[in-house]
């Protein structure tokens, strides 16, 4: 039986709820498909967010022949099989490759030179950064849209779309469940009404969770569910909870370098100045991982991971940056003062640029808006 997820997909943008920043009127991919635009592009986002909605819709609109691979299972063979195929010249041909962040770099140079000469179209899915995990050449040649998780009330729309009538109170339960992931809330109402025998509501919706039927999946609830309790248990300094947590991950086939770069940033994050070497190990452990592999890659952050809970905590760094970054959106470009320009110049010294600068200096070198602001408590 054909999933849930799948019968209720959009055909067209007028169907398609959310990502308005790139959908919406005279924004970037409404105008690609409107004026049949053609050009390779990636989409960033967390699962469930309709990134393979929106590369089906624009192949339809272009009309093109249209190609799904995950980079999970498919290889080189998988991509000359599709550029072999005779096609039209008049009719773009299309690959979305799913996980493209899968694809090593190999994998990746084979692919560059096909979307380089326009063999292939290439529409790419990722939840990792694409400037982490795609090839620099190769990335050159794409577009990057940024997907968001949708509102609660975009998550509403889609629920009703299931058919299933959830009252206000299991809608509410289930958005707050999901996080942003369509996906996953539709599994969640299609799994239920196949154990309830489509008796869909809050009861039945948190049986379902409890029950075996929801295994640990990539990209799915328990995946945020186990990374949120790794995270968790090393911030309270608990080590073997976070490394049973990390075993639950590699053994449901989390990829590692996920995990590796959450540790990087948890020693940033949550230790900070308490102990600056944690950021060292971590990222040693980030590169061990790319260049050791599964399954010996879980010795490396087994190791990682006990280090790290065991160090002291500090968030002022963090906590200071986030302040800081709340100001710069807020009150925009703020002057800098005459003390701090550089000056390569007669005009900008008789300016007074760089003008009484002091290296060990007690004055305040904030703009004259923030004087006295303290970020670091």
């Amino acid at each position: 039986m054909e999933p849930l997820a799948n019968q209720i997909r959009p055909q067209t943008l007028d169907e398609f709820v959310g990502q308005k920043h790139l959908v919406g009127a005279g924004k970037p991919l409404c105008l690609a498909i409107e004026q049949k635009h053609v050009f390779s592009f990636v989409l960033w986002g967390t699962p469930g967010t309709g990134k393979t909605t929106l590369a089906r819709i624009y192949a339809n609109a272009l009309d093109a022949d249209f190609y799904e691979l995950s980079a999970v299972s498919a290889g080189k063979e998988d991509i000359r099989k599709i550029v072999s195929r005779p096609r039209e010249a008049t009719r773009p041909r299309i690959l979305f490759l799913d996980e493209i962040h899968r694809f090593n770099k190999a994998q990746q140079d084979f692919l560059l030179p096909f979307v380089e000469n326009g063999e292939l179209v290439l529409i790419g899915a990722t939840t990792e950064n694409p400037s982490f995990e795609i090839v620099p050449a190769l990335l050159s040649r794409l577009r990057v849209f940024v997907l968001e998780e949708f509102s609660p009330e975009e998550m509403t729309k889609i629920i009703d779309r299931s058919g299933y009538g959830l009252d206000e109170e299991a809608k509410d339960w289930l958005i707050a469940m999901a996080n942003g992931d369509a996906r996953q809330a539709l599994t969640m109402i299609e799994n239920t009404a196949r154990l309830y025998e489509k008796n869909v509501n809050l009861e039945t919706l948190k049986d379902t969770l409890q029950s075996k039927f929801l295994r640990y999946d990539k990209q799915g609830e328990e995946h945020y569910n186990v990374i949120s309790a790794f995270i968790k248990s090393m911030r309270a300094s608990q080590p073997d909870a976070a490394i049973y947590y990390l075993a639950r991950m590699i053994a449901g086939g989390e990829d590692p370098k996920f995990i590796a770069r959450r540790m990087v940033i948890f020693a940033s994050e949550d230790i900070g100045l308490a102990q600056p070497t944690a950021l060292v190990v971590a990222n040693a452990v980030f590169r061990a991982v790319e260049t050791v592999g599964l399954p010996e890659a879980g010795i490396n952050l087994a190791h990682g991971v006990a280090y790290l809970s065991q160090c002291k905590k500090d968030k002022s760094a963090y906590n200071a940056y986030m302040e800081a970054l709340d100001d710069a959106k807020r009150l925009g470009n703020l002057p800098v003062p005459n003390i701090l320009k550089n000056a390569p110049t007669k005009l900008m010294k008789e300016m007074g640029y760089g003008e009484g600068y002091e290296k060990y200096s007690k004055e305040d070198y904030l703009p004259k808006k923030l004087k006295g602001k303290k970020y670091l408590k």
